[in-house]
């Protein structure tokens, strides 16, 4: 994956492209499948489809009853829920539809990455640290002053989203709220910018810079002058990580991944197990039905 600003991506259509995109890119999704039907139903056992927090990629049929699968799974993503659910849907009873069929629906949640990460500079340690961010599957803002065909930098994680080429104002834009903070640009005055802004948001989850105990000790006297709160500069992080005196890119780029480790708050999601007992028996019973009826 080039790192390119403004990067077209081809719209997934139907819901096995979407499944693909949403766990690539880490984006937290919802795949309903019809698994039994009964009487007349708009569409039948195998038809699925991919519901993020915002989108919904092709159609269990439409109606008051999809509808009802789309609310769900989206006010379960937001809650950051994990798992397979069963629901029964009576189409007339329950959805009001005319066809007053039987069905049911299998949804199966994928929640985001559990940490958030804005990565700012391009330089060897940021290239080093940004695939071991990836492999962890986390969400990472990579973002640079300077211009993509300048960079000539590589992504290598799908769930990495690049931002270059843009001024402190554009990044702050994209700067998600509950970010964990990561300041190594190529330029001192550069990163004390970034460090006045971030910090007078108030929204991060973390901050941390790259460098040494003098250059924290400066800036920090700088934002002290210029009014920031104590607190917030007790909060700064630098230096960044323990690499015991390591300096090659590669070793303070694991001892960062590693100190953001100690920084996830956020349980993994639990594995995914199937559906509980009392489910699997329900669908049996329906699948028993549906052969002998």
């Amino acid at each position: 994956m080039s790192c390119r600003k403004n990067e077209p991506e081809r719209r997934a259509r139907r819901w096995h492209e979407a499944l693909t995109d949403c766990q690539r890119r880490g984006i937290a999704h919802a795949c309903a499948q019809i698994v039994t039907s009964a009487g007349s139903t708009p569409r039948e056992p195998g038809s699925q489809m991919v519901i993020t927090e915002t989108e919904r990629f092709d159609t269990l049929g439409g109606g008051r009853f999809e509808q009802e699968i789309i609310e769900m799974a989206q006010q379960a993503l937001a809650r950051g829920e994990s798992g397979c659910r069963l629901e029964s849907f009576s189409l007339g009873a329950r959805s009001g539809q005319c066809c007053g069929g039987h069905v049911d629906v299998l949804i199966t949640l994928y929640p985001r990455p559990c940490m958030q990460i804005a990565l700012f500079g391009a330089g060897h340690v940021a290239q080093a640290l940004e695939p071991l961010l990836g492999g962890l599957g986390w969400r990472v803002d990579w973002l640079d002053t300077r211009s993509p065909a300048l960079l000539e930098v590589t992504a290598h994680a799908p769930t990495t989203h690049c931002h270059f080429g843009m001024t402190i104002d554009e990044q702050m834009a994209h700067l998600a709220p509950g970010s964990h903070c990561l300041i190594m640009t190529h330029d001192h005055t550069l990163d004390e910018a970034l460090l006045a802004a971030i910090i007078m948001r108030r929204d991060q989850a973390s901050l941390g810079l790259i460098g040494s105990e003098s250059k924290r000790a400066r800036f920090v006297r700088r934002l002290r002058h210029k009014g920031v709160d104590e607190t917030e500069l007790n909060a700064l992080r630098c230096p960044l990580g323990h690499s015991g005196g390591d300096k090659r890119p590669q070793a303070i780029a694991i001892a960062i991944a590693a100190e953001l480790l100690t920084l996830n708050s956020t349980p993994a999601p639990p594995i995914l197990r199937g559906l509980p007992r009392e489910a699997l028996t329900r669908l049996e019973a329906a699948v028993n039905v549906r052969e002998t009826g």
